[in-house]
């Protein structure tokens, strides 16, 4: 019993032992690894651009550069799966191209066969470009400055900016200027100052370019009028050539032109012409450079002839006058020609004088700067008695013309000697109670008696006279002036009376500058309260009259003053005359002005270098020869 037990138990503990060693057998034969899930995509690009990865919405966002072709892009990526399709397509990283117009999906199958799907959506960068690429304004081109962002126009001379329109090209999307959208050969502006225009990008990005607008400079140099001592010139324009014809006898030395021109200056080699003032030679043809207000030149050669003498010279002039009485018995006969005459004419035999006995002896000259003829007696003239005296068509110009008559005229004598120098022959200067040559002006209530001459400074520089102008244009009238006004460029023969006036003027001023003296520097200057007799007085000063000064002799006597600088007269002086003394006989000759002060009286014949001012109220018993300008302020001006 006890026997079968222990058997039994033994049995047991062996078929258990078999069993465990079987089922450790079984184990092992079936024990196989369980497949993986992952099916992520952990990197992506197309092209080299990377896409943004949204692992929980399984998206992929590429943004691709503006511009890029996207029907066939080839990803490279990069998955944790066993498998990638797009359709039935097999993706090979780096290879596979795709279309990616609409968003592809990528589905992605795991080792275990489960898949993910990604989405896949490209974008299209917006472009960034926002260029002018071309800029005009009324045809005209502009020239672009990418780098700088600029715009330069030159508009043609003349072109008003203030509402130009624009024609242009850009990149961008949009313009404007301002807050206005600019539309193409529509949209105006104003570029009197720059214009900024803001060009937009596609992707709205910006960029201002900035459009100035310069307008040229202008072109024209043309001479439009030219004329000389008032005779106007023949303007050829194709032939860029002035063609004056100058009266008989002128001289072409120093001829002043009067002109208009579209330029900006005017040049005669390297001297700048100012229209009425700058003299030139015209012996051979002169060029006038004329410049443009934008640099370029235009040269105009100006031709002078001086019209061929067949005109008869006359007497203009003569001293004693004819008729004239009480002439004094040491006086010398005068005849002032209206030209230059032949020296070798005037001689005894063409000049003479006659009286109560017959043929009064003496000596015959001719001055050649003042035209002029002296008979000096031999001996003082008969008290009383008349004399008549000759010059015979004998006597001929320079072209060999002979006078048109006889010149007679006759004269009576008084008791008396002439004083002091001969008298200054003024010629034709004579005619005028003001001759000016470049202005005459007045302000105020003034009075003139006798005739304005004004050469070569044209009518518009006599001013204050309200001035009405003949029919004739020969002449103009005024309300304060007893006589008649005449200027350079009024009618023939005005222009070439007033030349041999002015000229003659000059010629009277070297003539009393150059008589030799009797007395120097007297009173150092200062003749306030002296009585001065006739003769011939020099300075080489200025001359003060702060009170009155007397001039005493009788009516043929002669008083020339010869005054280095100025000659000032304090307000409410006086130059009284007495014993007979008249202002026609005195001659003032001055280098500087002539300032006569408030209410002062000032007699005699002014002869000046540069010019007269008479201040308010002041008056003139005489003549004031200025070769510059005569200013009056409420004055009166007679003729002696």
């Amino acid at each position: 019993m006890n026997t079968c037990k222990v058997i039994s138990k033994k049995w047991f503990l062996t078929l258990l032992l078999v069993v465990l060693v079987a089922g450790c057998g079984s184990n092992s034969n079936n024990d196989t690894a369980v497949p993986s899930s992952d099916k992520s995509i952990t990197a992506y690009s197309l092209n080299g651009v990377a896409g943004a990865i949204n692992e929980t919405a399984k998206t992929i966002a590429v943004t691709m550069p503006n511009g890029t072709n996207v029907t066939a892009l080839v990803a490279t990526f990069e998955t944790t799966g066993t498998g990638v399709t797009v359709g039935t397509v097999a993706q090979i990283s780096g290879a596979t191209a795709n279309n990616f117009t609409s968003p592809v999906e990528y589905p992605i199958t795991a080792a275990d066969s489960t898949t993910a799907t990604y989405t896949v959506t490209v974008t299209v960068a917006s472009s960034s470009a926002k260029a002018v690429t071309a800029y005009s304004l009324a045809g005209v081109a502009g020239i672009v400055n990418e780098t700088a962002k600029t715009v330069a126009v030159t508009m043609p001379n003349g072109t008003n900016v203030t509402a130009l329109i624009a024609t242009f090209s850009t990149t961008g999307t949009g313009v404007t200027a301002g807050t206005m959208a600019q539309i193409s050969g529509t949209t105006a502006n104003n570029f009197t100052s720059p214009v900024a225009y803001t060009v937009t990008a596609a992707d709205n990005t910006t960029a201002i370019y900035t459009v100035t607008v310069t307008v040229a400079q202008s072109s024209a140099k043309a001479v439009t009028a030219y004329s000389l001592a008032g005779v106007a010139g023949t303007i050829n324009e194709t032939a860029k050539t002035v063609a004056v014809t100058m009266p008989i006898g002128t001289n072409v030395t120093a001829l002043i032109a009067t002109f208009s021109t579209t330029g900006t200056g005017v040049k005669v080699g390297t001297t700048v012409q100012t229209s009425g003032t700058t003299a030139n030679n015209f012996i051979s043809p002169v060029a006038y450079k004329i410049i443009a207000a934008d640099s370029t030149t235009a040269i105009y050669t100006v031709t002078v002839t001086v019209a061929s003498d067949i005109i008869a010279p006359i007497v203009s002039s003569t001293n004693p006058a004819h008729l004239a009485v009480n002439v004094a018995l040491n006086k010398k006969i005068v005849a002032t020609f209206n030209e230059a005459m032949d020296t070798a004419t005037i001689i005894a035999a063409n000049v003479s004088v006659t009286g109560p006995s017959g043929s009064v002896s003496g000596a015959v000259t001719y001055v050649v700067g003042s035209y002029t003829a002296t008979f000096a007696p031999a001996s003082n003239l008969a008290s009383g008695a008349t004399y008549t005296a000759l010059i015979t068509m004998g006597v001929k110009d320079l072209a060999g013309n002979a006078l048109a008559a006889n010149k007679i005229w006759s004269f009576t004598t008084g008791t008396m000697l002439a004083a002091g120098p001969a008298p200054v022959d003024l010629g034709t200067a004579a005619n005028y109670v003001i001759l000016a040559k470049s202005g005459i002006s007045t302000t105020g209530t003034t009075a003139v008696t006798g005739n304005l001459g004004l050469s070569p400074a044209d009518a518009t520089y006599i001013t204050g006279f309200s001035l009405i102008a003949d029919a004739t244009n020969v002449f103009s009238t005024s309300s304060i002036v007893t006589g008649q006004v005449f200027a350079a460029d009024y009618a023939v023969p005005t222009p070439a009376n007033l030349t041999t006036a002015v000229g003659d003027m000059m010629t009277a001023y070297t003539d009393a500058a150059g008589r030799a003296p009797d007395y120097t520097e007297l009173g150092a200057g200062n003749i306030g309260g002296m009585t001065l007799s006739p003769g011939t007085y020099k300075w080489g000063t200025g001359v003060m009259i702060p009170t009155d000064v007397t001039l005493s002799g009788s009516s043929n006597d002669v008083w020339i003053f010869e005054i280095a600088q100025d000659i000032v007269m304090s307000s409410g002086t006086r130059i009284n005359l007495i014993g007979g003394a008249q202002a026609k006989n005195i001659f003032w000759q001055v280098f500087g002005i002539v300032d006569i002060g408030t209410t002062a009286h000032f007699e005699g014949i002014a002869l000046v270098q540069t010019a007269v001012t008479l201040k308010t109220g002041a008056t003139v018993n005489g003549r004031l020869l200025a070769q510059t300008a005569v200013t009056l302020d409420a004055s009166a001006v007679t003729q002696p």
